[in-house]
């Protein structure tokens, strides 16, 4: 975990193999793409389901299986993730800056790797970089597509920094990342999270450090040039 003064997190954290769920006390407008909920949503809960392969064959639809799996845990409303990432690997990072806070709870696998000019096989059940960060400000909708792409920025920027001197292309992604925003659902939103605001320096901060503590797992746990 990594953290900078920045108080306790916005939500809880629950993991029980193969699901790990953050939890809000209040609702929280999201930006994001998933299998559930993309776009713009309202939700309370965000799970991360680890799968493998042979939970994906050809004629299984990867969104009902994930409705099926929410269902059985009593969250079908909930916005989800899926990895083959072991997601008892996650990683939380937190930052203040000024009276902004924000949060980031994500899970790194690296056996999708890309770079954004190429483009690599897809694998059935994908090692990926899923990524919820909270900032504590009520966003407008710009501002919120502001912050999704700062946060998609401090990913590659982590992912960079942190394979520098590995053999073989970059990585600046997976080819099947995803990305979540959150924010209060209740009161007067902000209009602007670029790097220049508090939001945008408090956001970006926190998808650094957990990005960069999780590629750093990776790195050693899977040495080769796109992990294992």
């Amino acid at each position: 975990m990594c953290e900078s003064d920045a108080g306790a997190p916005p939500f809880s954290i629950h993991c029980a193999p193969p699901f790990l769920t953050a939890r809000f006390a209040a609702p929280q407008r999201t930006l994001g793409w998933s299998l559930l909920h993309p776009g713009f949503a309202t939700i309370r809960d965000v799970v991360w389901l680890e799968v493998r392969d042979r939970d994906l064959p050809p004629d299984v639809d990867p969104a009902a299986l994930l409705r099926a799996k929410l269902g059985e845990i009593g969250l079908p409303d909930a916005l989800a993730f899926m990895t083959a990432r072991d997601i008892r690997r996650h990683h939380l990072g937190r930052h203040r800056v000024e009276e902004v806070a924000a949060a980031c709870l994500t899970t790194v696998g690296l056996t999708n790797g890309e770079r954004i000019d190429s483009r690599r096989p897809l694998r059935a059940a994908a090692g990926t970089i899923n990524t919820l960060v909270q900032v504590s400000r009520p966003l407008t909708g710009g501002a919120l597509v502001e912050a999704i792409a700062l946060v998609a920025e401090a990913r590659t920027a982590a992912i960079l920094d942190a394979r520098a001197g590995f053999p073989g292309p970059a990585i600046t992604g997976t080819g099947t990342d995803c990305i979540v925003v959150a924010c209060p659902a209740a009161g007067a939103p902000d209009s602007c999270a670029g790097m220049h605001t508090a939001v945008g320096e408090a956001l970006g901060a926190a998808a650094y450090a957990a990005t960069r503590e999780g590629v750093a797992l990776w790195n050693r746990e899977f040495p080769a040039p796109y992990g294992r």
